[in-house]
C-alpha cells in the first residue's frame, strides 16, 4: 500500500488554530468532502462516534482519527498541521498539532488496518514529525508524508 494513493495533495492543510476536537472533525469532514466527495456531515459524525470509543491521540503531538463510512469506496486520508497545538485528550496528555485522518469503506477490514498501521508507524518517527512541524507549505508536507511513508512501507 502506497500513501500517495491514499493522500491527495489537496487533502493536506495547515490551520492556524483549532479550538476543539469537534471543530477539527468538522474541518476534516469539509476537507474530505472537497477532496474525495465524502459527505462532510457523515464524516464528522463517524469521526466523532469513533472518538467516543476512545481517544485517537496517540502521543507526542500526533492524532490518528479514523472512521468507516457507507458510500466510501476506498481508503482515503487527510493531513492537518495545526500551528497552535490544542488539547485532544491524547494518551500522553500532550497537545496535538499533527493529525492524519483516515476514511475507509464500512467493509474494508484489512485495507483500513494496513493504512492505519502504515500511517501510525511513520507518525511515530520523531524525525518525520520534526520535519512536518518545521514546514508550512502544503506541497512540501505532502511530499514529506508520501516520500517518508512510502519508504517505510518498502
Amino acid at each position: 500500500m502506497e500513501l500517495a494513493s491514499i493522500l491527495a495533495p489537496s487533502a493536506v492543510k495547515v490551520l492556524s488554530t483549532v479550538s476543539s476536537k469537534k471543530r477539527l472533525f468538522q474541518d476534516l469532514g469539509d476537507i474530505a468532502a472537497d477532496c474525495y466527495g465524502i459527505n462532510a456531515e457523515n464524516a464528522f459524525a463517524a469521526l466523532s462516534e469513533r472518538e467516543n470509543l476512545g481517544p485517537t491521540g496517540v502521543g507526542r503531538g500526533v492524532a490518528l482519527p479514523h472512521a468507516r463510512l457507507a458510500g466510501v469506496t476506498e481508503v482515503t486520508g487527510c493531513f492537518v498541521r495545526v500551528e497552535k497545538p490544542f488539547d485532544f485528550d491524547a494518551v500522553d496528555r500532550q497537545p496535538v498539532d499533527l493529525i492524519f485522518a483516515l476514511f475507509a469503506p464500512e467493509d474494508s477490514g484489512v485495507d483500513h488496518l494496513k493504512a492505519l498501521a502504515l500511517v501510525s508507524r511513520s507518525m511515530r518517527d520523531a524525525s518525520i514529525c520534526a520535519k512536518l512541524r518545521a514546514n508550512t507549505d502544503t506541497a512540501a508536507l505532502h511530499a514529506l508524508l508520501t516520500d517518508s511513508l512510502s519508504n517505510k512501507a518498502a
